[in-house]
């Protein structure tokens, strides 16, 4: 079994509306970048999967524009892969699933932003391919709603993820093969 850390869409334009930062920003970041260092040092695949907003005109993740890039914290290093999406699902309509397969790769380790579109999406989209998911509970946010507050949707988006797989805190989440 071959896991692999997902980091989806915590580019800088996350944090380019200060009136909808995304809940814990700051500490999620800290923990995906924890995760990377804990990734490197067992060899295990880091996937990055960046949203490309081709088809909005206003969209901050739009190459050239100061929130396409990832986070400075958790930028991709030259051994990392990068695939780029213009939906919701790091599915759809790319090659993701390809290069994941190419790799041997069947267990995901999913983080990133927002919880309950993209994050949301790729858990769907990883069950509906049979991978194994482990989503990593404090690794994941989005900003509050008209409806909803940030950290309701992060709880809500744990609690249904456990239908499609584990749901676990970033300390308790290894790479080695002993401790999947």
């Amino acid at each position: 079994m071959t896991k692999a850390l997902v980091i989806i869409d915590v580019q800088k334009g996350m944090w380019s509306n200060p009136d909808w930062p995304p809940f814990d920003g700051d500490g999620v970041v800290a923990r995906i970048a924890g995760l990377i260092a804990k990734a490197r040092a067992a060899g295990a695949p880091i996937m990055y999967v960046q949203h490309h907003g081709a088809d909005e005109p206003n969209h901050p993740f739009k190459p050239g524009l100061p929130g396409y890039p990832f986070h400075d914290a958790i930028a991709p290093g030259p051994d990392d892969d990068v695939t780029v999406k213009t939906r919701s699902s790091a599915f759809h309509h790319t090659d993701f699933d390809a290069k994941l397969k190419a790799r041997g790769i069947d267990h995901l380790v999913i983080t990133g932003m927002q919880s309950e579109f993209c994050v949301n999406s790729a858990i769907r989209g990883a069950y509906e391919r049979d991978y194994k998911i482990t989503l990593v509970s404090d690794a994941h946010s989005t900003g509050d709603t008209r409806v909803a507050k940030a950290k309701d949707i992060v709880a809500l988006q744990n609690m249904i993820s456990m239908d499609f797989g584990a749901v676990k805190p970033a300390a308790e989440i290894t790479f080695s093969e002993a401790g999947l």
